[in-house]
């Protein structure tokens, strides 16, 4: 019976074993079905269980004691902080007004800085000087900072006012300005200053640019609408902050589409630089075209009836209107044959120059220079005036040659330039021109991306 069933066994076993072999697929999906019905009936057992938003709840509460026990909020020290804001002082500034727009409300302040002597001397009466203000959350001043820059030495002065309690002091320290360059450009519309303006580009800049293609361009008369220029030059900072600009380091104008393009470049070992056209050729001429920087010519080399005399007679000379005050420099190297007062000139300035040239400026406001000082191109004579046989304020000029009397624009447009870069500073300015190019198109990109 035993080994009957034993049999019987081992056949069923057989039998399954084959069937596995032959159909695998057919086994593992009712395996597979018989799990998930089992699955299916546990879960529809287990939802046969009570809902647990039926069942009872219990609300216990605990006392938890307080932190600031005993303690009044008033207590506590607020956080404090500090206001910052910059502006530039006015000539007509008192000490309420420019704290006034710094936003400080402090008449101790005020009573202070109008009773200091550093204070009175550096800043109060002063125009154009950089001012910051320190303050409390109150407005009340911690700190005062003037900063402007006294000369061409290459640093600058700070004044400070500082709250120390209830009293201020002053004193006035010395650093030096940290040289960095810009990148500008623009396009002309109506006039090289409406341009560099829109640009937002300093009118020293500006100035800068005009005289280096002066001799290549005439800004009153040869501009066109639609003509670019780019400009790279430096800026000096004080404590981070932009100061004052300094020369043009490379420049590019493009004028009714023939390009002019302009390099700063300092031989090793020599004294000052120069500047130069991309090839080496130096752009420096014997004589400026103007006494007076971008200035306007009211009356030039010609015939003209006298506004004194009401005659008709030649006009020796050309004369620049400017406003009384406004610098006027030497044309070029020389020195003082004549300073003084001379009958219809008024206050006059005589420059002998070599090959027998000599210059006259006259109707001076003053004279800053003295006989027999010898003096470089672009070097300030004096300021322009009225004085002597003058209707208005105006520079006459005069060029001279020999003795006698030569139209100015004349003699300007045929000096010479002076030497190209030497052959031995040659690799180094092919190193710096290079560069200036790559910068000069980067700033007429962006122009061209702010003009579109």
């Amino acid at each position: 019976m035993i080994h009957g069933l034993t049999s019987a066994c081992t056949a069923l076993l057989d039998q399954l074993s084959r069937t596995i072999g032959q159909h695998p697929r057919r086994v593992t999906a009712t395996v597979t079905a018989l799990l998930l019905t089992g699955g299916g009936g546990a879960f529809a057992v287990a939802s046969l269980g009570p809902d647990p938003a039926e069942l009872p709840v219990s609300m216990m509460n605990y006392p938890v004691p307080s932190l600031a026990e005993d303690l009044v909020l008033g207590q506590f020290d607020a956080p404090g902080f500090s206001l910052f804001r910059s502006e530039q002082v006015r000539s007509s500034d008192t000490p309420e007004s420019l704290l006034q727009r710094l936003g400080v409300a402090d008449p101790a302040a005020a009573a202070f800085l109008r009773s200091d002597a550093a204070v009175r001397q550096n800043m109060l009466g002063r125009s154009g000087r950089s001012v910051s203000a320190e303050t409390t959350d109150d407005h009340r001043l911690i700190r005062l900072t003037v900063r402007w820059v006294p000369d061409g030495s290459g640093s600058f002065r700070r004044l400070i006012v500082e709250r120390n309690g209830e009293q201020f002091g002053t004193r006035i320290e010395n650093a030096s300005l940290t040289a960095s360059s810009r990148l500008a450009g623009g396009v002309i519309h109506s006039s090289l200053f409406a341009a560099t303006d829109a640009a937002n580009i300093p009118d020293a800049v500006a100035v800068q640019v005009a005289e280096l293609f002066s001799g290549n361009i005439d800004f009153r008369r040869s501009l066109r609408k639609g003509d670019r220029f780019s400009v790279v030059y430096e800026t000096l900072q004080a404590d981070g902050e932009p100061l004052s600009t300094g020369r043009v380091l490379s420049a590019e104008f493009i004028n009714d589409g023939k390009t002019h393009q302009a390099v700063w470049f300092q031989e090793p070992g020599a004294a000052k630089g120069a500047y130069y056209t991309p090839d080496g050729q130096s752009m420096r001429r014997a004589y400026l075209s103007s006494p007076v920087e971008f200035s306007r010519v009211t009356s030039g080399f010609a015939m003209r009836l006298h506004p004194i005399l009401k005659t008709w007679r030649a006009h020796l000379g050309t004369d620049f209107a400017a406003p009384t005050g406004t610098a006027v420099r030497s044309v070029g190297d020389g020195v003082v044959a004549f300073a003084g007062v001379q009958n219809g000139y008024g206050n006059v300035v005589f420059v002998k120059h070599r090959n027998q040239h000599v210059t006259v400026y006259a109707h001076l406001s003053r004279i800053d220079v003295r006989p027999g000082q010898s003096i470089e191109q672009g070097q300030t004579l004096g300021a322009v005036g009225a004085t002597g046989w003058a209707t208005g304020p105006h520079l006459h000029f005069e060029f001279r040659v020999n003795g006698h009397y030569q139209d100015p624009t004349s003699i300007v447009a045929a000096s010479g330039t002076a030497a190209p870069v030497s052959a031995a500073a040659r690799p180094a300015f092919d190193r710096l021109a290079a560069n200036m190019r790559v910068q000069l198109s980067a700033a007429a990109l962006l122009a061209q991306a702010s003009a579109d």
